[in-house]
């Protein structure tokens, strides 16, 4: 048992009070947000709040992120996922069913087995190791790990390091097979028009059902139960799922703002003294998915661009547009990473309960 850290003295940012800190914090956001925006970077809008977070949260800021707008943001989350369950993906899967079983199987016991890993070499604790190296959408297991008693800034510092990795190979795979980068850069309408009553349909899905998860106390229940309602609800075409970008946008911040004012320089460091091993996971974790394409290609016959972005792990968004924006088949992507997410949802619970269990 270690000894607690002494207390560390106020720094500057300490004295402009509540309020001062609230505007440096959204000031640099919004510049980070942008340059990694212009720059890039996959969930920019996400990860440029958190890294203004750790910065205000280790420089002596006092600020948290209020509770009620990060459990709304959790329940619109739930709704995001819901909306990207479509016919053609549920058509895909029961077509090649087998298939789909196989891989993500493949996917979830290395992640699991590189977990563990972790774990035993006292890298990480054993569920937030679980959630980490899960190979889902890094925004879902950021939110659900902290409904599992693991630490989030772990989760989401291990996820969107991954993120950077895969997207950045996936739009090299692109370029290298259809002799361009693979994506298309498409303008961002913030406030389009929107369709009032299935915005309103999707508020009612989003605070009815968190509502729900809350008060039955389910593990994350603010996440998940909008998002089974809402696809059961669109699945049978009573609502359409509408989210404009800027309510994405305000989502994002808050989760960002919320992992990253959660930082302290004992947190920072603990991260950087894991990097090496969480860097080798992820290389690992990609080995894997290399290999399971390399199987779709010679034994289904599926095309290596193709075989490979829907294999990867992490990145569903970017890898979304880059399969959109290219020659692979986007109904075979899309359903092999949202089926996946869907077990990892499932599977991830009873994992990280496991592993907490036997590792030290």
């Amino acid at each position: 048992m270690t000894e607690p850290s002494p207390p560390r003295p106020p720094g500057r940012l300490a004295k402009l009070g509540p309020v001062g800190q609230w505007g440096v914090l959204l000031t640099v956001s919004a510049l980070l947000a942008t340059l990694l925006e212009l720059s890039g970077l996959p969930a920019a809008l996400l990860v440029g709040p958190m890294i203004a977070g750790i910065l205000l949260a280790t420089n002596g800021g006092r600020i948290h992120a209020p509770r009620l707008p990060i459990v709304a943001a959790q329940t619109l989350v739930g709704c995001l996922v819901a909306r990207a369950i479509t016919g053609d993906i549920v058509l895909a899967f029961l077509n090649d069913w087998a298939l789909f079983v196989a891989v993500i199987l493949v996917m979830l016991v290395a992640s699991a087995a590189l977990g563990w890993v972790l774990a035993r070499l006292k890298v990480l604790p054993g569920s937030t190791a679980v959630w980490g190296t899960a190979p889902g959408g890094a925004s879902v297991m950021m939110v659900m790990s902290g409904s599992f008693h693991a630490d989030p800034r772990l989760v989401a510092f291990m996820q969107y390091l991954r993120v950077v990795f895969v997207v950045a190979l996936a739009s090299v795979v692109a370029r290298l097979w259809i002799g361009s980068s693979g994506t298309v850069a498409h303008a961002v309408v913030w406030f389009p028009a929107v369709p009032w009553l299935d915005f309103v349909e999707t508020l009612l899905i989003a605070g009815l059902g968190g509502g729900v998860g809350i008060l039955m106390r389910i593990p994350a229940g603010a996440l998940l139960v909008p998002m089974v309602a809402g696809a059961l609800l669109k699945g049978f075409g009573l609502v359409s799922i509408t989210l404009p970008p800027w309510l994405l946008a305000m989502c994002y911040a808050f989760l960002g703002w919320n992992i990253g004012l959660g930082f302290t320089l004992d947190s920072l460091l603990h991260a950087a003294r894991a990097l090496p091993y969480v860097l080798l996971s992820i290389f690992a974790l990609v080995g894997v998915s290399i290999a399971l394409a390399v199987v779709l290609v010679y034994a289904a016959g599926i095309d290596p661009l193709t075989a490979y972005l829907a294999t990867s792990p992490g990145g569903v968004d970017t890898v979304a547009i880059i399969a959109a924006s290219s020659n692979a088949d986007l109904s075979f992507v899309m359903a092999m990473q949202t089926v996946r997410l869907v077990f990892v949802l499932i599977a991830g619970p009873p994992l990280a309960r496991f592993l907490a269990r036997r590792t030290p």
